[in-house]
């Protein structure tokens, strides 16, 4: 179980996070130019993504503040350090995709985030396996988010 000081500063991480992203993305989801975009049949209907953000942020709060509990003081700071730039990465996609309407851009971060969380997996599994395997449903996620970018760029390009 995660202590709640490594919780906390994991929480409030992935939370503002959330927020960051939630600002950008809220203002295009539904308007005119994103419903214009061609999107690829595979692509999950709107109300999945909260869910599955939602429960990603979630996991990736907890794991890593219980990866946290595992490491030398230097493995934790190198943990945060990760886990910060996966989640400037995480906020930034929805930034350049969603505010700045960049899709190609898009692609490079969405790429960038997906090979960020997978080091966060391996970072966690490295401490305990259980960990770094809790951690892949989200770097999976990231890959697909990354392929769905790239199509979607590919399509309106």
């Amino acid at each position: 179980m995660a202590s709640f000081k490594h919780l906390a500063l994991t929480g409030i991480a992935t939370a503002a996070c959330a927020v960051a992203g939630s600002a950008a993305t809220s203002r295009s989801v539904g308007s005119r130019w994103y419903e214009s975009l061609d999107k690829p049949a595979w692509q999950p209907p709107g109300w999945a993504f909260p869910v599955a953000w939602t429960t990603l942020y979630l996991d990736i709060a907890w794991t890593t503040a219980e990866a946290m509990d595992h490491m030398t003081p230097q493995e934790r700071a190198a943990l945060m350090r990760a886990l910060v730039i996966n989640l400037g990465l995480n906020a930034g996609w929805c930034w350049v995709f969603f505010d700045r309407r960049l899709l190609n851009l898009g692609v490079l971060v969405a790429a960038s985030l997906a090979v960020s969380s997978a080091d966060l997996a391996r970072r966690a599994g490295g401490v305990r396996r259980g960990l770094g395997r809790r951690l892949a449903p989200y770097a999976l996620w990231c890959a697909f988010a990354t392929a769905l970018t790239w199509s979607i760029a590919r399509r309106n390009g």
